[in-house]
Order: C-alpha cells, then sequence, then structure tokens
C-alpha cells in the first residue's frame, strides 16, 4: 500500500509543480489551488504508477543533460542553417527504435529527450514493444537511419546510467559490455 501512495506522490506533484510553472510565480493561492486541482485530476483520471528505481547517479546524471544541451545547440544550428539554404529540399523518414528499457519513465524521459532536440519527434509509443517511432528531417536516405537509431539508444543508455532500474542496467551490460 505504501508503494502505491508513493509511486502516485510523483505525478501528484508534477502536477502541482505544472500549476505554478503556468502561473509564472509563487504564491500560496496559486500553491493551494495547485494542490486542489492535482487532487482533482488524480481522483477523476487514471494516472499510472510510477516505478522509481530508486538510484540516481549524479555523475551520469549531469553528463545526460550536458550532452542534451549540447544536442540541443547543435542540431539547432543544424535545423537554422537548413531554414535559410537555398538548396534545401525536403528529405524526411518515420523509422521505429525499440529500446532496451522496460521501464515507462524511462521510456518516457527518452521520448522527451529525443522530442527537445530540434529535428525529430516522437509520433507514437509502443509500451508493451518499448518502441518509439519518431519522425525526423533531413534524412537523405536509409542509410542515414541506423545513426539516428544509434543516436537514439544512445540517449536512452545515459538515461539508463544515470536513474535506470538494476534490469534495466542489466540488459545494457548485455547488450553493451562497455
Amino acid at each position: 500500500m505504501r508503494a502505491r501512495i508513493a509511486s502516485g506522490v510523483v505525478p501528484f506533484l508534477g502536477l502541482v509543480l505544472l500549476w505554478m510553472l503556468l502561473w509564472g510565480s509563487f504564491s500560496w493561492l496559486n500553491l493551494a489551488t495547485g494542490v486542489v486541482l492535482a487532487l482533482l485530476v488524480s481522483i477523476a483520471f487514471y494516472l499510472p504508477a510510477v516505478a522509481l528505481s530508486g538510484r540516481l547517479n549524479i555523475l551520469y546524471a549531469l553528463a545526460f543533460l550536458v550532452r542534451l544541451l549540447a544536442d540541443i545547440v547543435r542540431a539547432s544550428l543544424q535545423i537554422a542553417w537548413t531554414a535559410v539554404s537555398p538548396r534545401y529540399r525536403p528529405s524526411n523518414a518515420i523509422f521505429a527504435v525499440s529500446l532496451r528499457t522496460r521501464s515507462d519513465l524511462v521510456m518516457t524521459f527518452t521520448a522527451e529527450a529525443v522530442s527537445l532536440v530540434p529535428g525529430s519527434i516522437v509520433l507514437d509509443v509502443d509500451r508493451e514493444n518499448s518502441t518509439l517511432y519518431l519522425h525526423a528531417l533531413n534524412v537523405r536516405s536509409a542509410d542515414d537511419v541506423p545513426a539516428l537509431k544509434r543516436s537514439v539508444l544512445a540517449t536512452e543508455r545515459r538515461l539508463i546510467l544515470a536513474a535506470g532500474s538494476a534490469a534495466d542496467l542489466a540488459r545494457l551490460r548485455e547488450e553493451d559490455p562497455r
């Protein structure tokens, strides 16, 4: 019972935080209405339990954040160049990436991190098979797709190393003994 309550705290606090961010300022009234609305949403809508791994490696989390920021800057510059390039010819692709994780949280963070980087967006998520379906810009041929898949898997790898479960870490080490 305590595990169920603890797993519901994360989405609840996330809803309260989202409410506070939407208002853009802290006040006791905003906090109180955020708590009330989070309670109403939690009661009215099913929020799946968030299974936390119980571990966080600060160094890997920092490495993930630094790499994510670098990817965002690099991709932003590439997209900006594409937008002003007179020789741009649209070339896009939709592809699937099978993730190693079985954690909804790691899968969601991977999808969010990939979508934050300009030039790619997650179209669909298959939870049962841990598969992300993505759309990417500037894919000139089918030969470019494996590199894009490796990039998504590298993002997932950094997340697993930072906060993945023991089972995800074991799966990662089985596949990639680095």
